[in-house]
């Protein structure tokens, strides 16, 4: 093979592509990239120029490929006269890494790019020691793990530019969206590239968990421990910002903390289930401020995007789902990914306590409550506690919402809050809430317990089928 010049016809090559693409686009996705060499082959009798291109990550090659590779060879032919291919090196301080994860991104996916303005700001993450686990982060929340789609393409390449330069691109920021569209993953995300790949100090934090510790300090004495620990960060990640809504004082806290950060030039990142514009008590100073952020919002994938995200959950769970089972689900459930998965898991962990392969038979059956139980839009999760506190005879309501830890109740616990997830709009962290205050993580954990059990108890889901006649004949009668 020969080796030629063709840096040249590159460099004219994003010449035009810039023109084509607009700045933003450009550079989102070409800023890193360089000419490595250019080689001549010969198949037959024809001439084939294969042009190397030097891309910083996995990431950009794959998508790079996916969205212009056949515009690039178009330009090179036009401009050179002769066939071309093109092939690409990683040349990112993260390439040894790459290259041997391939699976990195589970599928091809059209995006819609967003720049991150590091050409202009010339500004890049420090390269750092290898850190452990983030502690207050889920380590399967990746932005490897999120799977984009047109409903979310924008959020997502905002997200990959701000934990590439924290503090000065896209900063603040803020992800709002319905329940279980990726918000918190999304976040996360961020979170945890940022806390890999740099020195930069990361701290993530419900809404819930912040007003607690604000309460706590007050009562403690100790408000100079919390403001010094929310504002000593380079980088603070608030979940469900929604619920800080008519707590006055909290408020007041969170906007000089805003503030601290801002000016210092940390980064602050906020998800929430609806545009700031919306939350009317809020004081207004603090929602000025939220309004200040680049906003994006997450919508229900489609159907594609619903098939792919259980491909790749299916994948990285190593399970052999049926395609005709994944169109079954896709079709059934579109209202977010956080069904979508729970579904999925369902069947998975049948497959795995049964060792039985899964049909679509028992994929129909198995989901027929999911698939089948429209929500009920003024139904309480009061409701739902007192009728399921009565159920089991000897309960109330009171020792659902409390912290009591005995079988019979934690049973009944989880089950009232499972039936809430089944039969109403609520969010997990809304159901908490209801439940004494508690976390959403453990509405979820609640959740999954009642899931499991209903694979193994053939008797459980009689059971729940006799609540839920029974929240319904008296949601009817009040």
């Amino acid at each position: 093979m020969a080796e030629l010049d063709y840096e040249g016809f590159w460099k004219e090559t994003l010449i035009q592509l810039r023109n084509d693409l607009g700045e933003a686009e450009f550079s989102g996705w070409f800023s890193e990239t360089k000419y490595i060499r250019a080689q001549s082959s010969k198949t037959g009798d024809i001439i084939v120029i294969n042009v190397v291109i030097g891309i910083p990550s996995a990431f950009h090659r794959d998508k790079v490929k996916s969205r212009y590779q056949n515009i690039l060879i178009t330009k090179l032919k036009e401009l050179s006269g002769k066939e071309v291919a093109i092939e690409y090196e990683i040349t990112g301080k993260t390439a040894k890494k790459e290259a041997a994860s391939p699976e990195n991104h589970q599928i091809e996916q059209k995006v819609d790019t967003l720049t991150d303005k590091e050409a202009d700001s010339g500004a890049v993450l420090k390269p750092a020691k290898k850190r452990g686990k983030h502690p207050l982060l889920q380590e399967n929340f990746t932005f490897e793990g999120f799977v984009i789609g047109d409903n979310n393409a924008f959020a997502a390449n905002a997200a990959v530019a701000i934990s590439k330069n924290p503090g000065k691109t896209y900063n603040p920021f803020l992800i709002y969206g319905g329940v279980g569209l990726g918000k918190t993953h999304l976040m996360q995300a961020i979170g945890n590239s940022i806390h890999e790949n740099s020195d930069n100090k990361v701290i993530y934090t419900t809404s819930e968990n912040f007003l607690n510790e604000y309460v706590q300090a007050v009562m403690d004495n100790k408000m100079s421990a919390f403001k010094n620990k929310f504002r000593d960060t380079d980088v603070l990640l608030i979940d469900d910002i929604q619920f800080f809504q008519s707590k006055e004082r909290v408020q007041e806290e969170l906007f000089h903390t805003f503030n601290h950060l801002l000016s210092s030039k940390k980064h602050l990142i906020f998800t929430c289930d609806r545009p700031p514009s919306e939350m009317k008590k809020l004081d207004e100073r603090l929602r000025s401020r939220f309004e200040q952020c680049l906003q994006v919002d997450l919508q229900p994938p489609r159907y594609e995007e619903r098939c792919a995200i259980l491909r790749a959950t299916a994948e990285s769970r190593k399970a052999e789902i049926p395609g005709e089972v994944i169109d079954l689900i896709a079709k059934n459930i579109s209202s977010n990914v956080r069904d979508l998965i729970g579904a999925l898991n369902t069947l998975i962990a049948y497959t795995e306590i049964m060792k039985k392969p899964l049909t679509i038979e028992i994929a129909q059956q198995k989901l027929k409550n999911i698939f089948y139980a429209p929500k009920q839009a003024n139904l309480t999760n009061d409701v739902i506690i007192r009728v399921v506190a009565d159920y089991f005879g000897g309960l109330t309501p009171n020792d659902l919402k409390g912290k009591k830890r005995t079988g019979n109740i934690v049973f009944a616990r989880q089950l009232a809050m499972y039936i809430a997830r089944e039969m109403t709009d609520y969010s997990t962290t809304e159901i908490g809430q209801d439940f004494g205050g508690k976390d959403h993580t453990t509405v979820m954990h609640s959740i999954e317990k009642i899931r499991g059990k209903l694979l193994t108890d053939p008797t459980l889901e009689s059971t729940i089928d006799s609540i839920k006649m029974q929240i319904k004949d008296f949601s009817a009668k009040h």
